[in-house]
């Protein structure tokens, strides 16, 4: 499991946030769109093992559709206008304090 920043707007991944999934989305839609991510990284790999670059770009176009769509790419699913982290160190982000204490708590 990994960590959650205390608004759930980032989880943590080797100090970086990454963007959660909009947990406005109903659990069927949450769902069906995982799983059509989930295709699309298989045909991702498919691709490659065939060294097929028209079909590693398709393949990779339905990914970023499925990760916008769930709310991990694209434009933020919050409404505060607070501005969006994704893919930053957490020690260089707002989140800076409460990332080291909490490392420094489960060390």
């Amino acid at each position: 499991m990994y960590l959650k920043t205390p608004d759930g707007r980032y989880f943590v991944v080797k100090g970086t946030l990454w963007r959660c999934t909009n947990p406005a989305l109903s659990e069927s839609t949450r769902e069906r769109l995982v799983k059509t991510l989930m295709d699309a990284r298989r045909a991702v790999k498919q691709a490659k093992a065939q060294d097929d670059a028209s079909s590693i770009r398709a393949a990779r176009r339905q990914v970023d559709e499925a990760k916008v769509a769930l709310g991990e790419r694209g434009e933020v699913w919050w409404t505060d206008g607070a501005p969006d982290y994704n893919r930053h160190k957490a020690i260089n982000t707002p989140y800076a304090d409460w990332y080291r204490s909490t490392v420094s708590d489960t060390e």
